[in-house]
């Protein structure tokens, strides 16, 4: 038996506060996640030898250390079946980004094997066995949009209006560790609730704008470790250049998603997304036409990836866990 073409969407962290830190060292958040349709592509084949392989190593992954690998070798342990798997995975979701691909891939590593093994875990016992895996695995499990607390493992779902994005990676990737071992991390902001969340600005505002609700902590520290996502965020805003010539200031509020390296920008409709995505394209081709073959302060910074993308109202794989 196969499953193939099972969805693992990327997530945004529409903002992430650091409230604390546990004596174990883990952090304390509170963040709004939310679903997206850019998505990696898993394929899965039943194996009646119970190994668990993957048909081609990741790059930069060890084996041992794949999420996909280790979430299905989870739910044999938990589940006690003698089923096994290959599984294949076709990446879109940019690595070190902080849009959570490697966790949404084990999420559905987990769903996709509990329907093709037919194991039977409801959605509370393999969120269980997500937690270890990553403290975002769990929410791609829980499967809406949802406000997290704790170590991120804390859901309750809340109702976010209808939203489109675009998204940048610039040419950078940030590892998780180095942003939260920085001693200037902020860790002391003060707690909110669902309702502050709910009550405020961000769910009656119109596009552009410059008024999300909150703010990424880990923002600071990643501007200024890795100065080309500053650039980046500056450039896709107007910023950088806007004080010289307002008319470049696209008045886009960008903010960075979990960790980075991944920029957002949120839009009322995604024709409006496209459509900026459109614009600033066209911007970098004109720019790379006219300039040097040396970069400038004046050039656009890289991109790694640029899409406009739809927010989605809940996880593609939902309705596959009984509750």
């Amino acid at each position: 038996m196969n499953l193939y073409d099972v969805p693992a969407p990327a997530k945004l962290n529409l903002f992430l506060h650091v409230v604390g830190r546990r004596p174990d060292g883990y952090h304390l958040l509170q963040t709004i996640f939310r679903f997206v349709d850019l998505a990696d592509t898993l394929h899965f084949s039943a194996r009646d030898d119970g190994r668990i392989e993957r048909d081609r190593p990741l790059a930069g992954v060890d084996p041992e250390q794949d999420l996909t690998v280790r979430a299905a070798r989870a739910l044999q342990a938990a589940s006690g079946t003698r089923q096994g798997a290959t599984i294949a995975l076709e990446k879109r979701i940019p690595m070190g980004g902080g849009l959570g691909g490697g966790s949404s891939d084990a999420a559905s590593t987990l769903i996709a094997l509990n329907r093709l093994w037919g194991t039977g875990l409801t959605r509370a016992q393999l969120m269980r066995l997500a937690l270890p895996l990553g403290a975002d695995v769990p929410v791609f499990v829980f499967g809406q949009s949802a406000f997290a607390e704790g170590v991120g493992e804390d859901l309750s779902a809340v109702p976010l209006p209808p939203r489109a994005y675009l998204i940048a990676q610039p040419d950078a990737s940030v590892p998780t560790p180095v942003v939260f071992s920085d001693p200037d991390l902020t860790r002391d902001t003060k707690l909110i609730t669902i309702a502050d969340f709910l009550a405020s600005p961000y769910f009656h505002r119109g596009q552009p704008s410059r008024g999300y609700f909150g703010r990424n902590d880990l923002e600071p520290v990643v501007y200024r470790r890795f100065p080309e996502v500053l650039r980046a965020a500056r450039w896709l805003s107007g910023t950088e250049r806007a004080a010289e010539n307002p008319e470049k200031d696209r008045g886009l509020d960008v903010r960075m998603s979990g960790s980075g390296a991944c920029l957002f920008a949120e839009f009322d409709s995604i024709e409006k997304a496209v459509l900026a995505e459109r614009e600033i394209a066209a911007t970098m081709r004109v720019a790379g036409s006219t300039s040097t073959s040396q970069a400038t302060q004046e050039s656009p910074p890289r991109f790694r990836l640029l899409q406009a993308c739809p927010g989605l109202a809940e996880h593609p794989l939902r309705h596959w866990i009984a509750s």
